[in-house]
């Protein structure tokens, strides 16, 4: 009889272990956080302006989600020098977000799948997203300049796009507002 009880309580044992929920350590999600912030910062040799350092959650049976606030290109505020911005200093900035944004597309796509390949507690069929809002000055022409990109897949998927198993197009959903 006592050996039955033992049996049994190892089997229910192993069964509550099986049924446990995945924990994504929050060391994890800081050593995800502060590759983003320096991806981001070496974007190119006149870096981005990392605003925000970039947070990432985990929530459960979603997935991770990061976010970061960025600038494009440093814009030029009115000083006791400058005390007006003209308008070539405003096309000049725009035109260099305008360069700088396929770079930040295709580096997010990146920290992507290194988030897929890295954050071995998120299960395989949840989410992971990167979101960058994008700050401007009041002045700036925004027009053709999202205010935030939002790319997100899952971690099947992008592992699968890692890979080569699928493009990272079939992998990644891609947003801009």
């Amino acid at each position: 009889m006592r050996r039955a009880w033992i049996l049994f309580a190892l089997a229910a044992a192993i069964w509550a272990a099986s049924t446990e929920k995945p924990h994504v350590k929050r060391a994890s999600l800081t050593a995800m956080e502060v590759s983003f912030d320096r991806r981001l910062e070496r974007l190119s040799d006149d870096p981005y302006l990392l605003v925000g350092l970039t947070r990432g959650i985990y929530l459960e049976g979603y997935g991770a989600v990061f976010t970061s606030e960025v600038s494009l290109a440093n814009g030029l505020a009115p000083s006791p020098f400058r005390p007006a911005i003209t308008k070539e200093d405003i096309a000049k900035i725009r035109a260099k977000k305008l360069e700088r944004l396929p770079a930040l597309r295709q580096s997010m796509r990146d920290m992507l799948l290194a988030a897929a390949a890295s954050l071995d507690e998120v299960p395989a069929g949840e989410q992971i997203v990167f979101g960058v809002s994008l700050l401007y000055r009041p002045e700036e022409d925004r027009s053709g300049l999202p205010g935030q990109i939002l790319l997100q897949g899952t971690k099947a998927k992008l592992l699968d796009a890692k890979l080569g198993r699928i493009s990272l197009d079939q992998a990644v959903q891609s947003r801009e507002f």
